[in-house]
């Protein structure tokens, strides 16, 4: 059952309430409309703060204490929807003026028509429950899209029409480093835990910066600059952004761990490119997105990034390049991208930012019994070529020297395991993942960067580096 409307009526003479009541009866009795009585503004400001439900205001300007001018001026900073009517025998000019420029939704003349009572009524009635509807879809959208694009959404009539236009947009693309590993050992209202956690956190971060969040894929995140709203500084807004976000994961980790709950990684891919951005989709479900080659390079320039790193396009550095400092820059070669291409590292953002993304203090040390190891070569998730061997000779929580005959280039993916005397105990036995990060100062020797440990392999390589640094 629909619970009635509520309305307050404040009036210093209780002629008005007795009038209302009569007039209203039978309403009241149906349960349509509910009436609570105020003598001037202060009491009726009690009754807003201790009755939320009340959604129609009928006020007069004369009264001690607080009139009703004054009393609309505080409505008007309450953190509610509700609709004020001023019901008063003062109807000048000024007073109409005044009321109105103070959120008054209607201006009645005493001695009052009970008919236009009524119609005025239901007419806020109405506002109210459309006001609170609109708020509802506002909220909902809120939660998938930036206030922009809501904004945008709701107030053209053509914003919900299917369609698109071509934009230059930089795009930023996060993605968890080993999370499939880790949601394996959770129970699934833990792995929503910290996804919630963390994904709370960088929405966040990218609204800060008026990014546009595409979409939530599992673990990762695709967001624009550059739409709905066209920036000078998109480029650099998106950059500065997966930096805040970086820094972001301190906290994070920070709230995880003390719920006893893992730690995490994440990687940035950005790239600056046209895209066709705008409602795509079907007539009974689209959204608001962006698609074109350069979100897929994006996606490859993800892919390419270790747990707390950040890699950006040429487009995207020839636009930031005053700005930011730099690691590292590569010449890649990918499938389905035509031609080599370069990306990036960021390590900071100058400027009217200045931060700078934290780095790993780990320490590679060398193995006095190297470990042997098998792996394959990965294509995206899926194994190719043969199974090949090789030596680790040097180690850290994140990192290992490994020694193979086998050609690796830089950013490869590899699947591990060892073979040593050590697996024999358990100690070491399980796969895990990495990628080259750097071509090392001897022949066949390459540095890696772990990508996913299963708890146990990563737990042994800490309390063997331990040992090696007690040594």
């Amino acid at each position: 059952m629909q619970e009635p409307t509520k309305i307050l009526v404040v009036d210093d003479e209780p002629d008005l309430a007795v009038l209302v009541r009569q007039k209203f009866r039978k309403q009241i009795k149906e349960g349509t409309y509910s009436f609570v009585m105020a003598g001037d503004g202060v009491e009726a400001l009690e009754h807003l703060h201790q009755e939320p439900d009340i959604e129609i205001v009928l006020t007069d300007i004369n009264m001690p204490r607080m009139d009703g001018l004054t009393l609309l001026t505080q409505i008007g900073t309450l953190d509610r929807i509700l609709q004020a009517v001023v019901v008063s025998a003062y109807g000048d000019l000024d007073n109409i003026r005044a009321a109105m420029n103070r959120g008054s939704f209607d201006f009645l003349m005493k001695p009052i028509d009970l008919i236009d009572l009524e119609i005025t009524i239901n007419k806020a009635k109405e506002t109210v429950h459309n006001l609170r509807k609109a708020a509802k879809v506002r909220k909902t959208f809120g939660r998938y899209l930036s206030d922009d694009v809501v904004a945008t959404l709701l107030s053209s009539p053509n914003a919900l029409e299917l369609g698109g236009e071509k934009r230059k947009v930089s795009i930023l693309m996060s993605d968890l480093r080993g999370f499939s590993t880790i949601s394996e050992r959770l129970a699934p209202e833990q792995v929503v835990e910290v996804l919630n956690t963390y994904l709370g956190k960088m929405a966040d971060v990218i609204a800060k910066h008026s990014g546009t969040i595409d979409e939530f894929i599992g673990d990762a995140i695709l967001a624009v600059f550059g739409a709905p709203f066209l920036g000078h500084d998109d480029a650099v807004r998106a950059v500065a952004c997966a930096v805040e976000m970086q820094c972001k994961m301190t906290e994070v980790n920070q709230e995880l761990s003390n719920r006893g709950l893992p730690t995490l990684e994440m990687g940035i891919g950005i790239n600056t490119g046209e895209v066709v951005v705008g409602n795509i989709g079907s007539q009974t479900r689209a959204k608001y997105g962006v698609v074109g080659s350069s979100v897929n390079l994006t996606s490859r320039i993800e892919s390419y990034t270790v747990g707390g790193q950040i890699l950006i396009s040429e487009k995207t550095y020839d636009e930031v390049k005053d700005i930011v400092t730099l690691g590292k820059n590569m010449m890649l070669s990918a499938k389905g991208i035509a031609r080599p291409f370069s990306i990036y590292e960021v390590e900071g953002i100058r400027g009217a930012y200045n931060m700078d993304v934290p780095q790993e203090m780990h320490t590679i040390s060398a193995l006095a019994n190297p470990l042997s190891v098998q792996f394959y070569v990965l294509d995206g998730k899926h194994m190719t070529g043969s199974l090949f061997e090789g030596v680790i000779t040097s180690l850290s929580p994140n990192l290992a020297l490994i020694n193979t005959d086998t050609p690796l280039e830089l950013l490869s993916n590899l699947k591990l395991e060892f073979t040593s005397k050590d697996v024999e105990n358990g100690m070491l036995a399980g796969d895990l993942y990495a990628k080259t990060i750097k071509v090392g100062d001897t022949p066949n020797a390459y540095l890696l960067r772990f990508t996913a440990l299963p708890e146990d392999i990563a737990e042994a390589i800490r309390e063997l580096c331990l040992s090696i640094e007690n040594n």
